[in-house]
């Protein structure tokens, strides 16, 4: 009977069971190429017994439930910028939280500007199913103001580039900007639980902002695109009589940072553990990722890891201990 009460609980509240700490899960660890290991960039940070996403790509909601995270249980959400393969999961996010939870209220999305009307964009899209939700439902199960999302927008002070946005004596959240142009603005996250910190890069060439919010970090979780084994996709697309394909292959390379870009970061900010996402391309070979992380393993010499959807990591409070692995 205790066993089947503990089971229970792990699924109404799966938070229950974690350790005190920092706990970072990887929902989403890929970009827009379709890649079977990795969907859309998505990251669950849960800090102490408190749940919020950053991102939501393509994916975010499934691979949180195959984690076996209640999506009811989201606080908030903190997009780091508009391209599609950031937002396009954001609808079936909004939806699930609101059905999971029972919400009351709509869920806090937080973005820079233009947050409004991105959000709003989703919230009319899904006006419709709204209705047929209620109505099949009832507003017991699915209260009409538990809809959708509610728009956070912020804007960051030329001087600093930073801005705090939720302060509290165990729980800081920080935006930082980041360059991804031609995206303005892009952000990325500074994240402090009690004794542990990570950095959330965003989409970004190497920056000096990811690298002085690094500082110290246990964990910084950073994109990473290979340029030797993108442009060997490019000399596919060229040949194949797609030129088009192969100009955007091209393009993106001055707006990324490369693992070996990303290692120096991590090597000067003295972070504790490194670990890749938005990988570009798919490394669907094992091979592939040892040619992906050679040039950044000769740089950086800590724990270093290519993220793949599930992936977990656990910084416990009162210890400097990072666990890599999937979700227990």
């Amino acid at each position: 009977m205790q066993r089947q009460v503990s089971a229970l609980t792990a699924i109404v509240d799966p938070l229950a069971a974690l350790a005190d700490g920092l706990h970072v899960g990887l929902c989403g660890a890929g970009s827009p190429f379709p890649d079977a290991k990795r969907s859309g960039p998505c990251t669950v940070v849960v800090a102490g017994q408190r749940m919020f996403v950053f991102d939501a790509g393509s994916g975010a909601s499934r691979n949180i439930a195959l984690m076996r995270l209640n999506a009811g249980q989201i606080e908030a959400l903190f997009l780091t910028h508009f391209h599609s393969d950031h937002i396009d999961g954001l609808g079936e996010l909004l939806m699930q939280r609101w059905i999971q939870r029972t919400a009351q209220q709509a869920l806090p999305v937080h973005g820079p500007e233009g947050l409004e009307k991105v959000l709003q964009g989703f919230n009319d899209a899904y006006t419709l199913d709204k209705g047929y939700r209620i109505g099949h439902h009832g507003e017991a199960v699915a209260p009409k103001a538990g809809f959708g999302g509610l728009a956070q927008p912020f804007t960051l002070p030329a001087d600093t580039g930073r801005k705090v946005l939720l302060s509290e004596p165990d729980l800081e959240i920080v935006a930082f900007r980041v360059s991804h142009g031609p995206v303005h603005p892009a952000v990325g996250y500074r994240i402090r639980y009690k004794d542990r910190t990570m950095v959330i890069s965003g989409d970004t060439s190497k920056s000096a902002a990811v690298q002085r919010e690094s500082m110290g970090v246990d964990l910084l979780l950073h994109e990473a695109l290979s340029p030797p084994l993108l442009g060997v996709v490019e000399t596919g697309f060229a040949d194949a009589g797609r030129a088009h394909l192969a100009k955007i292959m091209h393009d993106v390379l001055n707006y990324h940072t490369t693992p070996e870009e990303a290692a120096e970061i991590a090597l000067a900010a003295n972070v504790k553990a490194l670990v890749f996402n938005h990988i570009v391309p798919p490394l669907p070979l094992s091979g592939l990722e040892q040619s992906f992380a050679k040039g950044a393993q000769q740089i950086y010499k800590g724990p270093l890891r290519i993220g793949t959807d599930g992936d977990w990591f656990t910084l416990a409070t009162g210890s400097t201990a990072i666990e890599m692995g999937k979700r227990p």
